[in-house]
């Protein structure tokens, strides 16, 4: 009995100490959703308002004036369609490369018999400390030839030596030696081990890779502004940079004349700025759920150490 006393008072209800504890995580966790929930729910709200309610600044959370003046003009764009087709373009490519190229690099460095595997480390970690810099990197492709070339968006993107620490790491605590010893003796090589245990059992930490290869490419745009001349090649981020940047001038021009048709433009520019917000968001919006359930377990995993 008095075991049982003393083993419910160790092992039962939190103490003092650990519900003030509890209490501050779960209001500092809420804190930070707010700061991630709220300002998603004001993009979403300003895009389906009035652009007068927007520009007077009435929209927080809930829509005011439901209005889809901003998709109309960013939606008949001709460009956003070409723009959708080259990032999908982009992305995918760069993503499904990138992540081979992830793999491939990842395991040998996680093999303790791979000669030289810290000289390939270092080299990899010195990269990440220095770079050459923009010009370089744009004297590097123009010598390339790949200048106005779909190749300079994907092949400068394959290799992220983030990711390879990560995929290290989780081949190196997920992968234990005892089953590579078991597959040798059973007459298994290198090869046929990689392909046939290492990859399927690797699904999470490869979902995880594909998303972040996927958001950093969906997003970018500088390089496409650096290196593309032809619009018809442009990706999405870029094409409704372009589409802002006409819209605002045009409502900087009407706002000149003073005039109610440029206060309505004016208006109309705050719409189309969160409305290109949720159409380049939305497809990633898409594409999350699938791969949110490898998520948490392929970061934590590939985290613990190495």
């Amino acid at each position: 009995m008095k075991n049982s006393v003393v083993s419910n008072k160790k092992f039962g209800r939190p103490s003092f100490g650990d519900r003030i504890f509890y209490t501050f995580v779960d209001a500092v966790m809420l804190i930070v959703l707010l700061l991630v929930v709220l300002p998603m729910l004001n993009v979403i709200s300003s895009s389906i308002s009035s652009p007068n309610a927007v520009m007077q600044g009435r929209v927080f959370i809930l829509p005011k004036g439901f209005s889809l003046s901003g998709y109309k003009v960013v939606l008949k764009d001709a460009r956003i369609i070409s723009g959708y087709l080259n990032a999908i373009l982009y992305t995918g490519a760069t993503s499904f490369l990138g992540v081979i190229t992830t793999i491939l690099a990842a395991y040998p460095l996680s093999r303790k018999d791979f000669a030289g595997r810290d000289i390939f480390m270092m080299l990899f970690t010195f990269t990440m400390l220095f770079s050459g810099g923009l010009i370089p990197s744009y004297l590097l492709i123009r010598d390339l030839g790949l200048i106005d070339n779909r190749l300079s968006l994907i092949l400068p993107g394959l290799v992220n030596v983030y990711n390879i620490i990560i995929t290290k790491t989780f081949f190196q605590t997920t992968i234990p030696d005892e089953l590579l010893d078991a597959a040798k003796i059973d007459g298994c090589g290198n090869t046929r081990f990689f392909v046939k245990i290492a990859i399927p059992i690797s699904k999470s930490i490869l979902a995880v890779i594909s998303l972040y290869f996927i958001v950093a490419n969906w997003n970018a745009w500088f390089k496409a502004y650096l290196y593309l001349n032809d619009k018809s090649k442009f990706p999405l981020q870029l094409v409704i940079k372009e589409i802002l940047f006409a819209n605002s001038t045009s409502a900087a021009e009407g706002a000149s004349a003073a005039s109610n048709e440029g206060v309505r433009m004016d208006a109309l520019s705050e719409v189309i700025k969160y409305s290109s917000i949720m159409v380049s968001c939305i497809p990633l919006w898409c594409v999350y759920p699938f791969v949110q359930k490898y998520f948490v377990k392929g970061v934590m995993i590939g985290s613990i150490k190495g």
